[in-house]
């Protein structure tokens, strides 16, 4: 097997620039899209967890719906930022989805921004699964998506990226590992710490993400008691493409 690292101390220094660098997600197009899944399966009210919620963004515009909000993450720091954008009636957790704890039952869960991505094994993906069928009401819905092996070896590919902000310097370095279906991102950070003296801070960080064939999602899913209602084209309701560069499940608890 190719050399990898599963490193969930990730998103410290890159949280604080985050949405800076990410500015470039339609992230009124993913939630515009997200409304429509969640009012497709009569989702309209009452408890959606969001997984791996990162900075905020999604967890506090639907929490503007009404919608009672839990978010979870991994990161300390983003959900630091988090903090800062959401409501005070959004609840927010640190804690590893593969271990999800929660108070009670939710009527939906979702993850997106390839969150599930982030499970490097089958082993992995089929534990966050199961915590989300413990956690779910019965028929509540769990909507997430993944990126596909399309996206990581001819979309991103073994390439470096290198974005210059006036405060901040992001360096990307990618290797997509053709055996295991694994991506990794090496980020470089250099982030403005005194204007004054013209100091920068560096942080330095290694992101590992795997893409996974529908059916094994599927299976996997199902061993945990989810029912794959429906599969598709990211932002559309179309069947995936060959070359389908991330790929959104509706999943459905099985009482």
């Amino acid at each position: 097997m190719d050399n990898y690292k599963e490193n969930f101390n990730i998103y410290s220094g890159f949280a604080y620039v985050y949405d800076s660098f990410m500015d470039n997600i339609p992230y009124d197009i993913w939630h515009s899209y997200l409304q429509d899944l969640l009012t497709d399966y009569n989702i309209n009210n009452g408890i959606i967890v969001d997984l791996a919620c990162g900075t905020g963004t999604i967890t506090a515009m639907l929490a503007s719906d009404g919608y009672n909000m839990t978010g979870i993450d991994i990161s300390s720091e983003m959900l630091a930022v988090a903090r800062n954008k959401c409501s005070k009636d959004v609840l927010l957790l640190q804690q590893d989805i593969r271990e999800l704890d929660l108070y009670g039952t939710a009527a939906a869960m979702v993850c997106i921004c390839d969150g599930m991505n982030y499970m490097l094994d089958e082993k992995s993906l089929h534990q966050v699964f199961s915590r989300i069928h413990t956690f779910l009401d019965n028929n509540g819905i769990f909507i997430f998506d993944m990126k596909t092996v399309h996206f990581y070896k001819n979309v991103l590919g073994n390439q470096t990226i290198v974005d210059n902000r006036e405060n901040a310097t992001l360096i990307w370095e990618n290797e997509f590992y053709e055996t295991t279906d694994i991506n990794e991102y090496f980020i470089t950070i250099y982030n403005l710490a005194s204007r004054e003296l013209d100091l920068f801070e560096r942080f330095d960080e290694c992101h590992s993400q795997r893409a996974y064939p529908i059916e094994k999602v599927k299976e996997l899913a199902a061993r945990a008691g989810l029912e794959t209602v429906a599969i598709y084209n990211a932002f559309t309701k179309d069947a995936p493409l060959t070359d389908s560069e991330r790929i959104y499940y509706i999943m459905k608890k099985i009482e």
